[in-house]
């Protein structure tokens, strides 16, 4: 049986890495458990750019932001999906049919084209998103 993975969403990786956000703990707690079960954490490469954004405007920290993007396509247990033309038209054509914003439908259709369910934060995504994938709640089992 071959690796088990989701897909990640900018939104869960902000949380994870700004001890500022609301959902820092659960985001941080929810990656812990993945990389204890050797699951694949998987996003396009459209996630560094968001990451590296969110981490600047939030923090105000520009070098953070700068480390955390070189850091980021090193660890252990991230699969980067190169946004190739296939993903982008599937992307396009999901924002379309689903009113889903560009960058959403990118995590959307990387979840889809893989065949994964896709973890995220952002309430409108996921709605949208369930009509053509699973979403993955952010939480851990009770076991964890």
């Amino acid at each position: 049986m071959g690796a088990q993975m989701v897909a990640v969403d900018a939104s869960v990786w902000v949380a994870r890495l700004v001890p500022q956000d609301a959902f820092h703990q659960s985001a941080a707690a929810w990656m812990a458990s993945r990389r204890a079960e050797n699951t694949l954490l998987v996003s396009p490469s459209l996630m560094l750019v968001e990451v590296a954004g969110a981490i600047a405007r939030r923090t105000g920290d520009h070098e953070l932001a700068l480390r955390t993007l070189e850091a980021l396509p090193r660890l252990p247990g991230l699969r980067l999906v190169e946004m190739e033309n296939a993903l982008v038209a599937s992307a396009a054509d999901l924002a379309a049919r689903l009113g889903l914003r560009g960058a959403d439908a990118v995590y959307v259709a990387t979840a889809a084209y893989l065949d994964l369910p896709l973890c995220t934060l952002d309430e409108e995504q996921a709605q949208r998103a369930a009509y053509q994938i699973k979403i993955q709640p952010l939480t851990i089992s009770a076991t964890e």
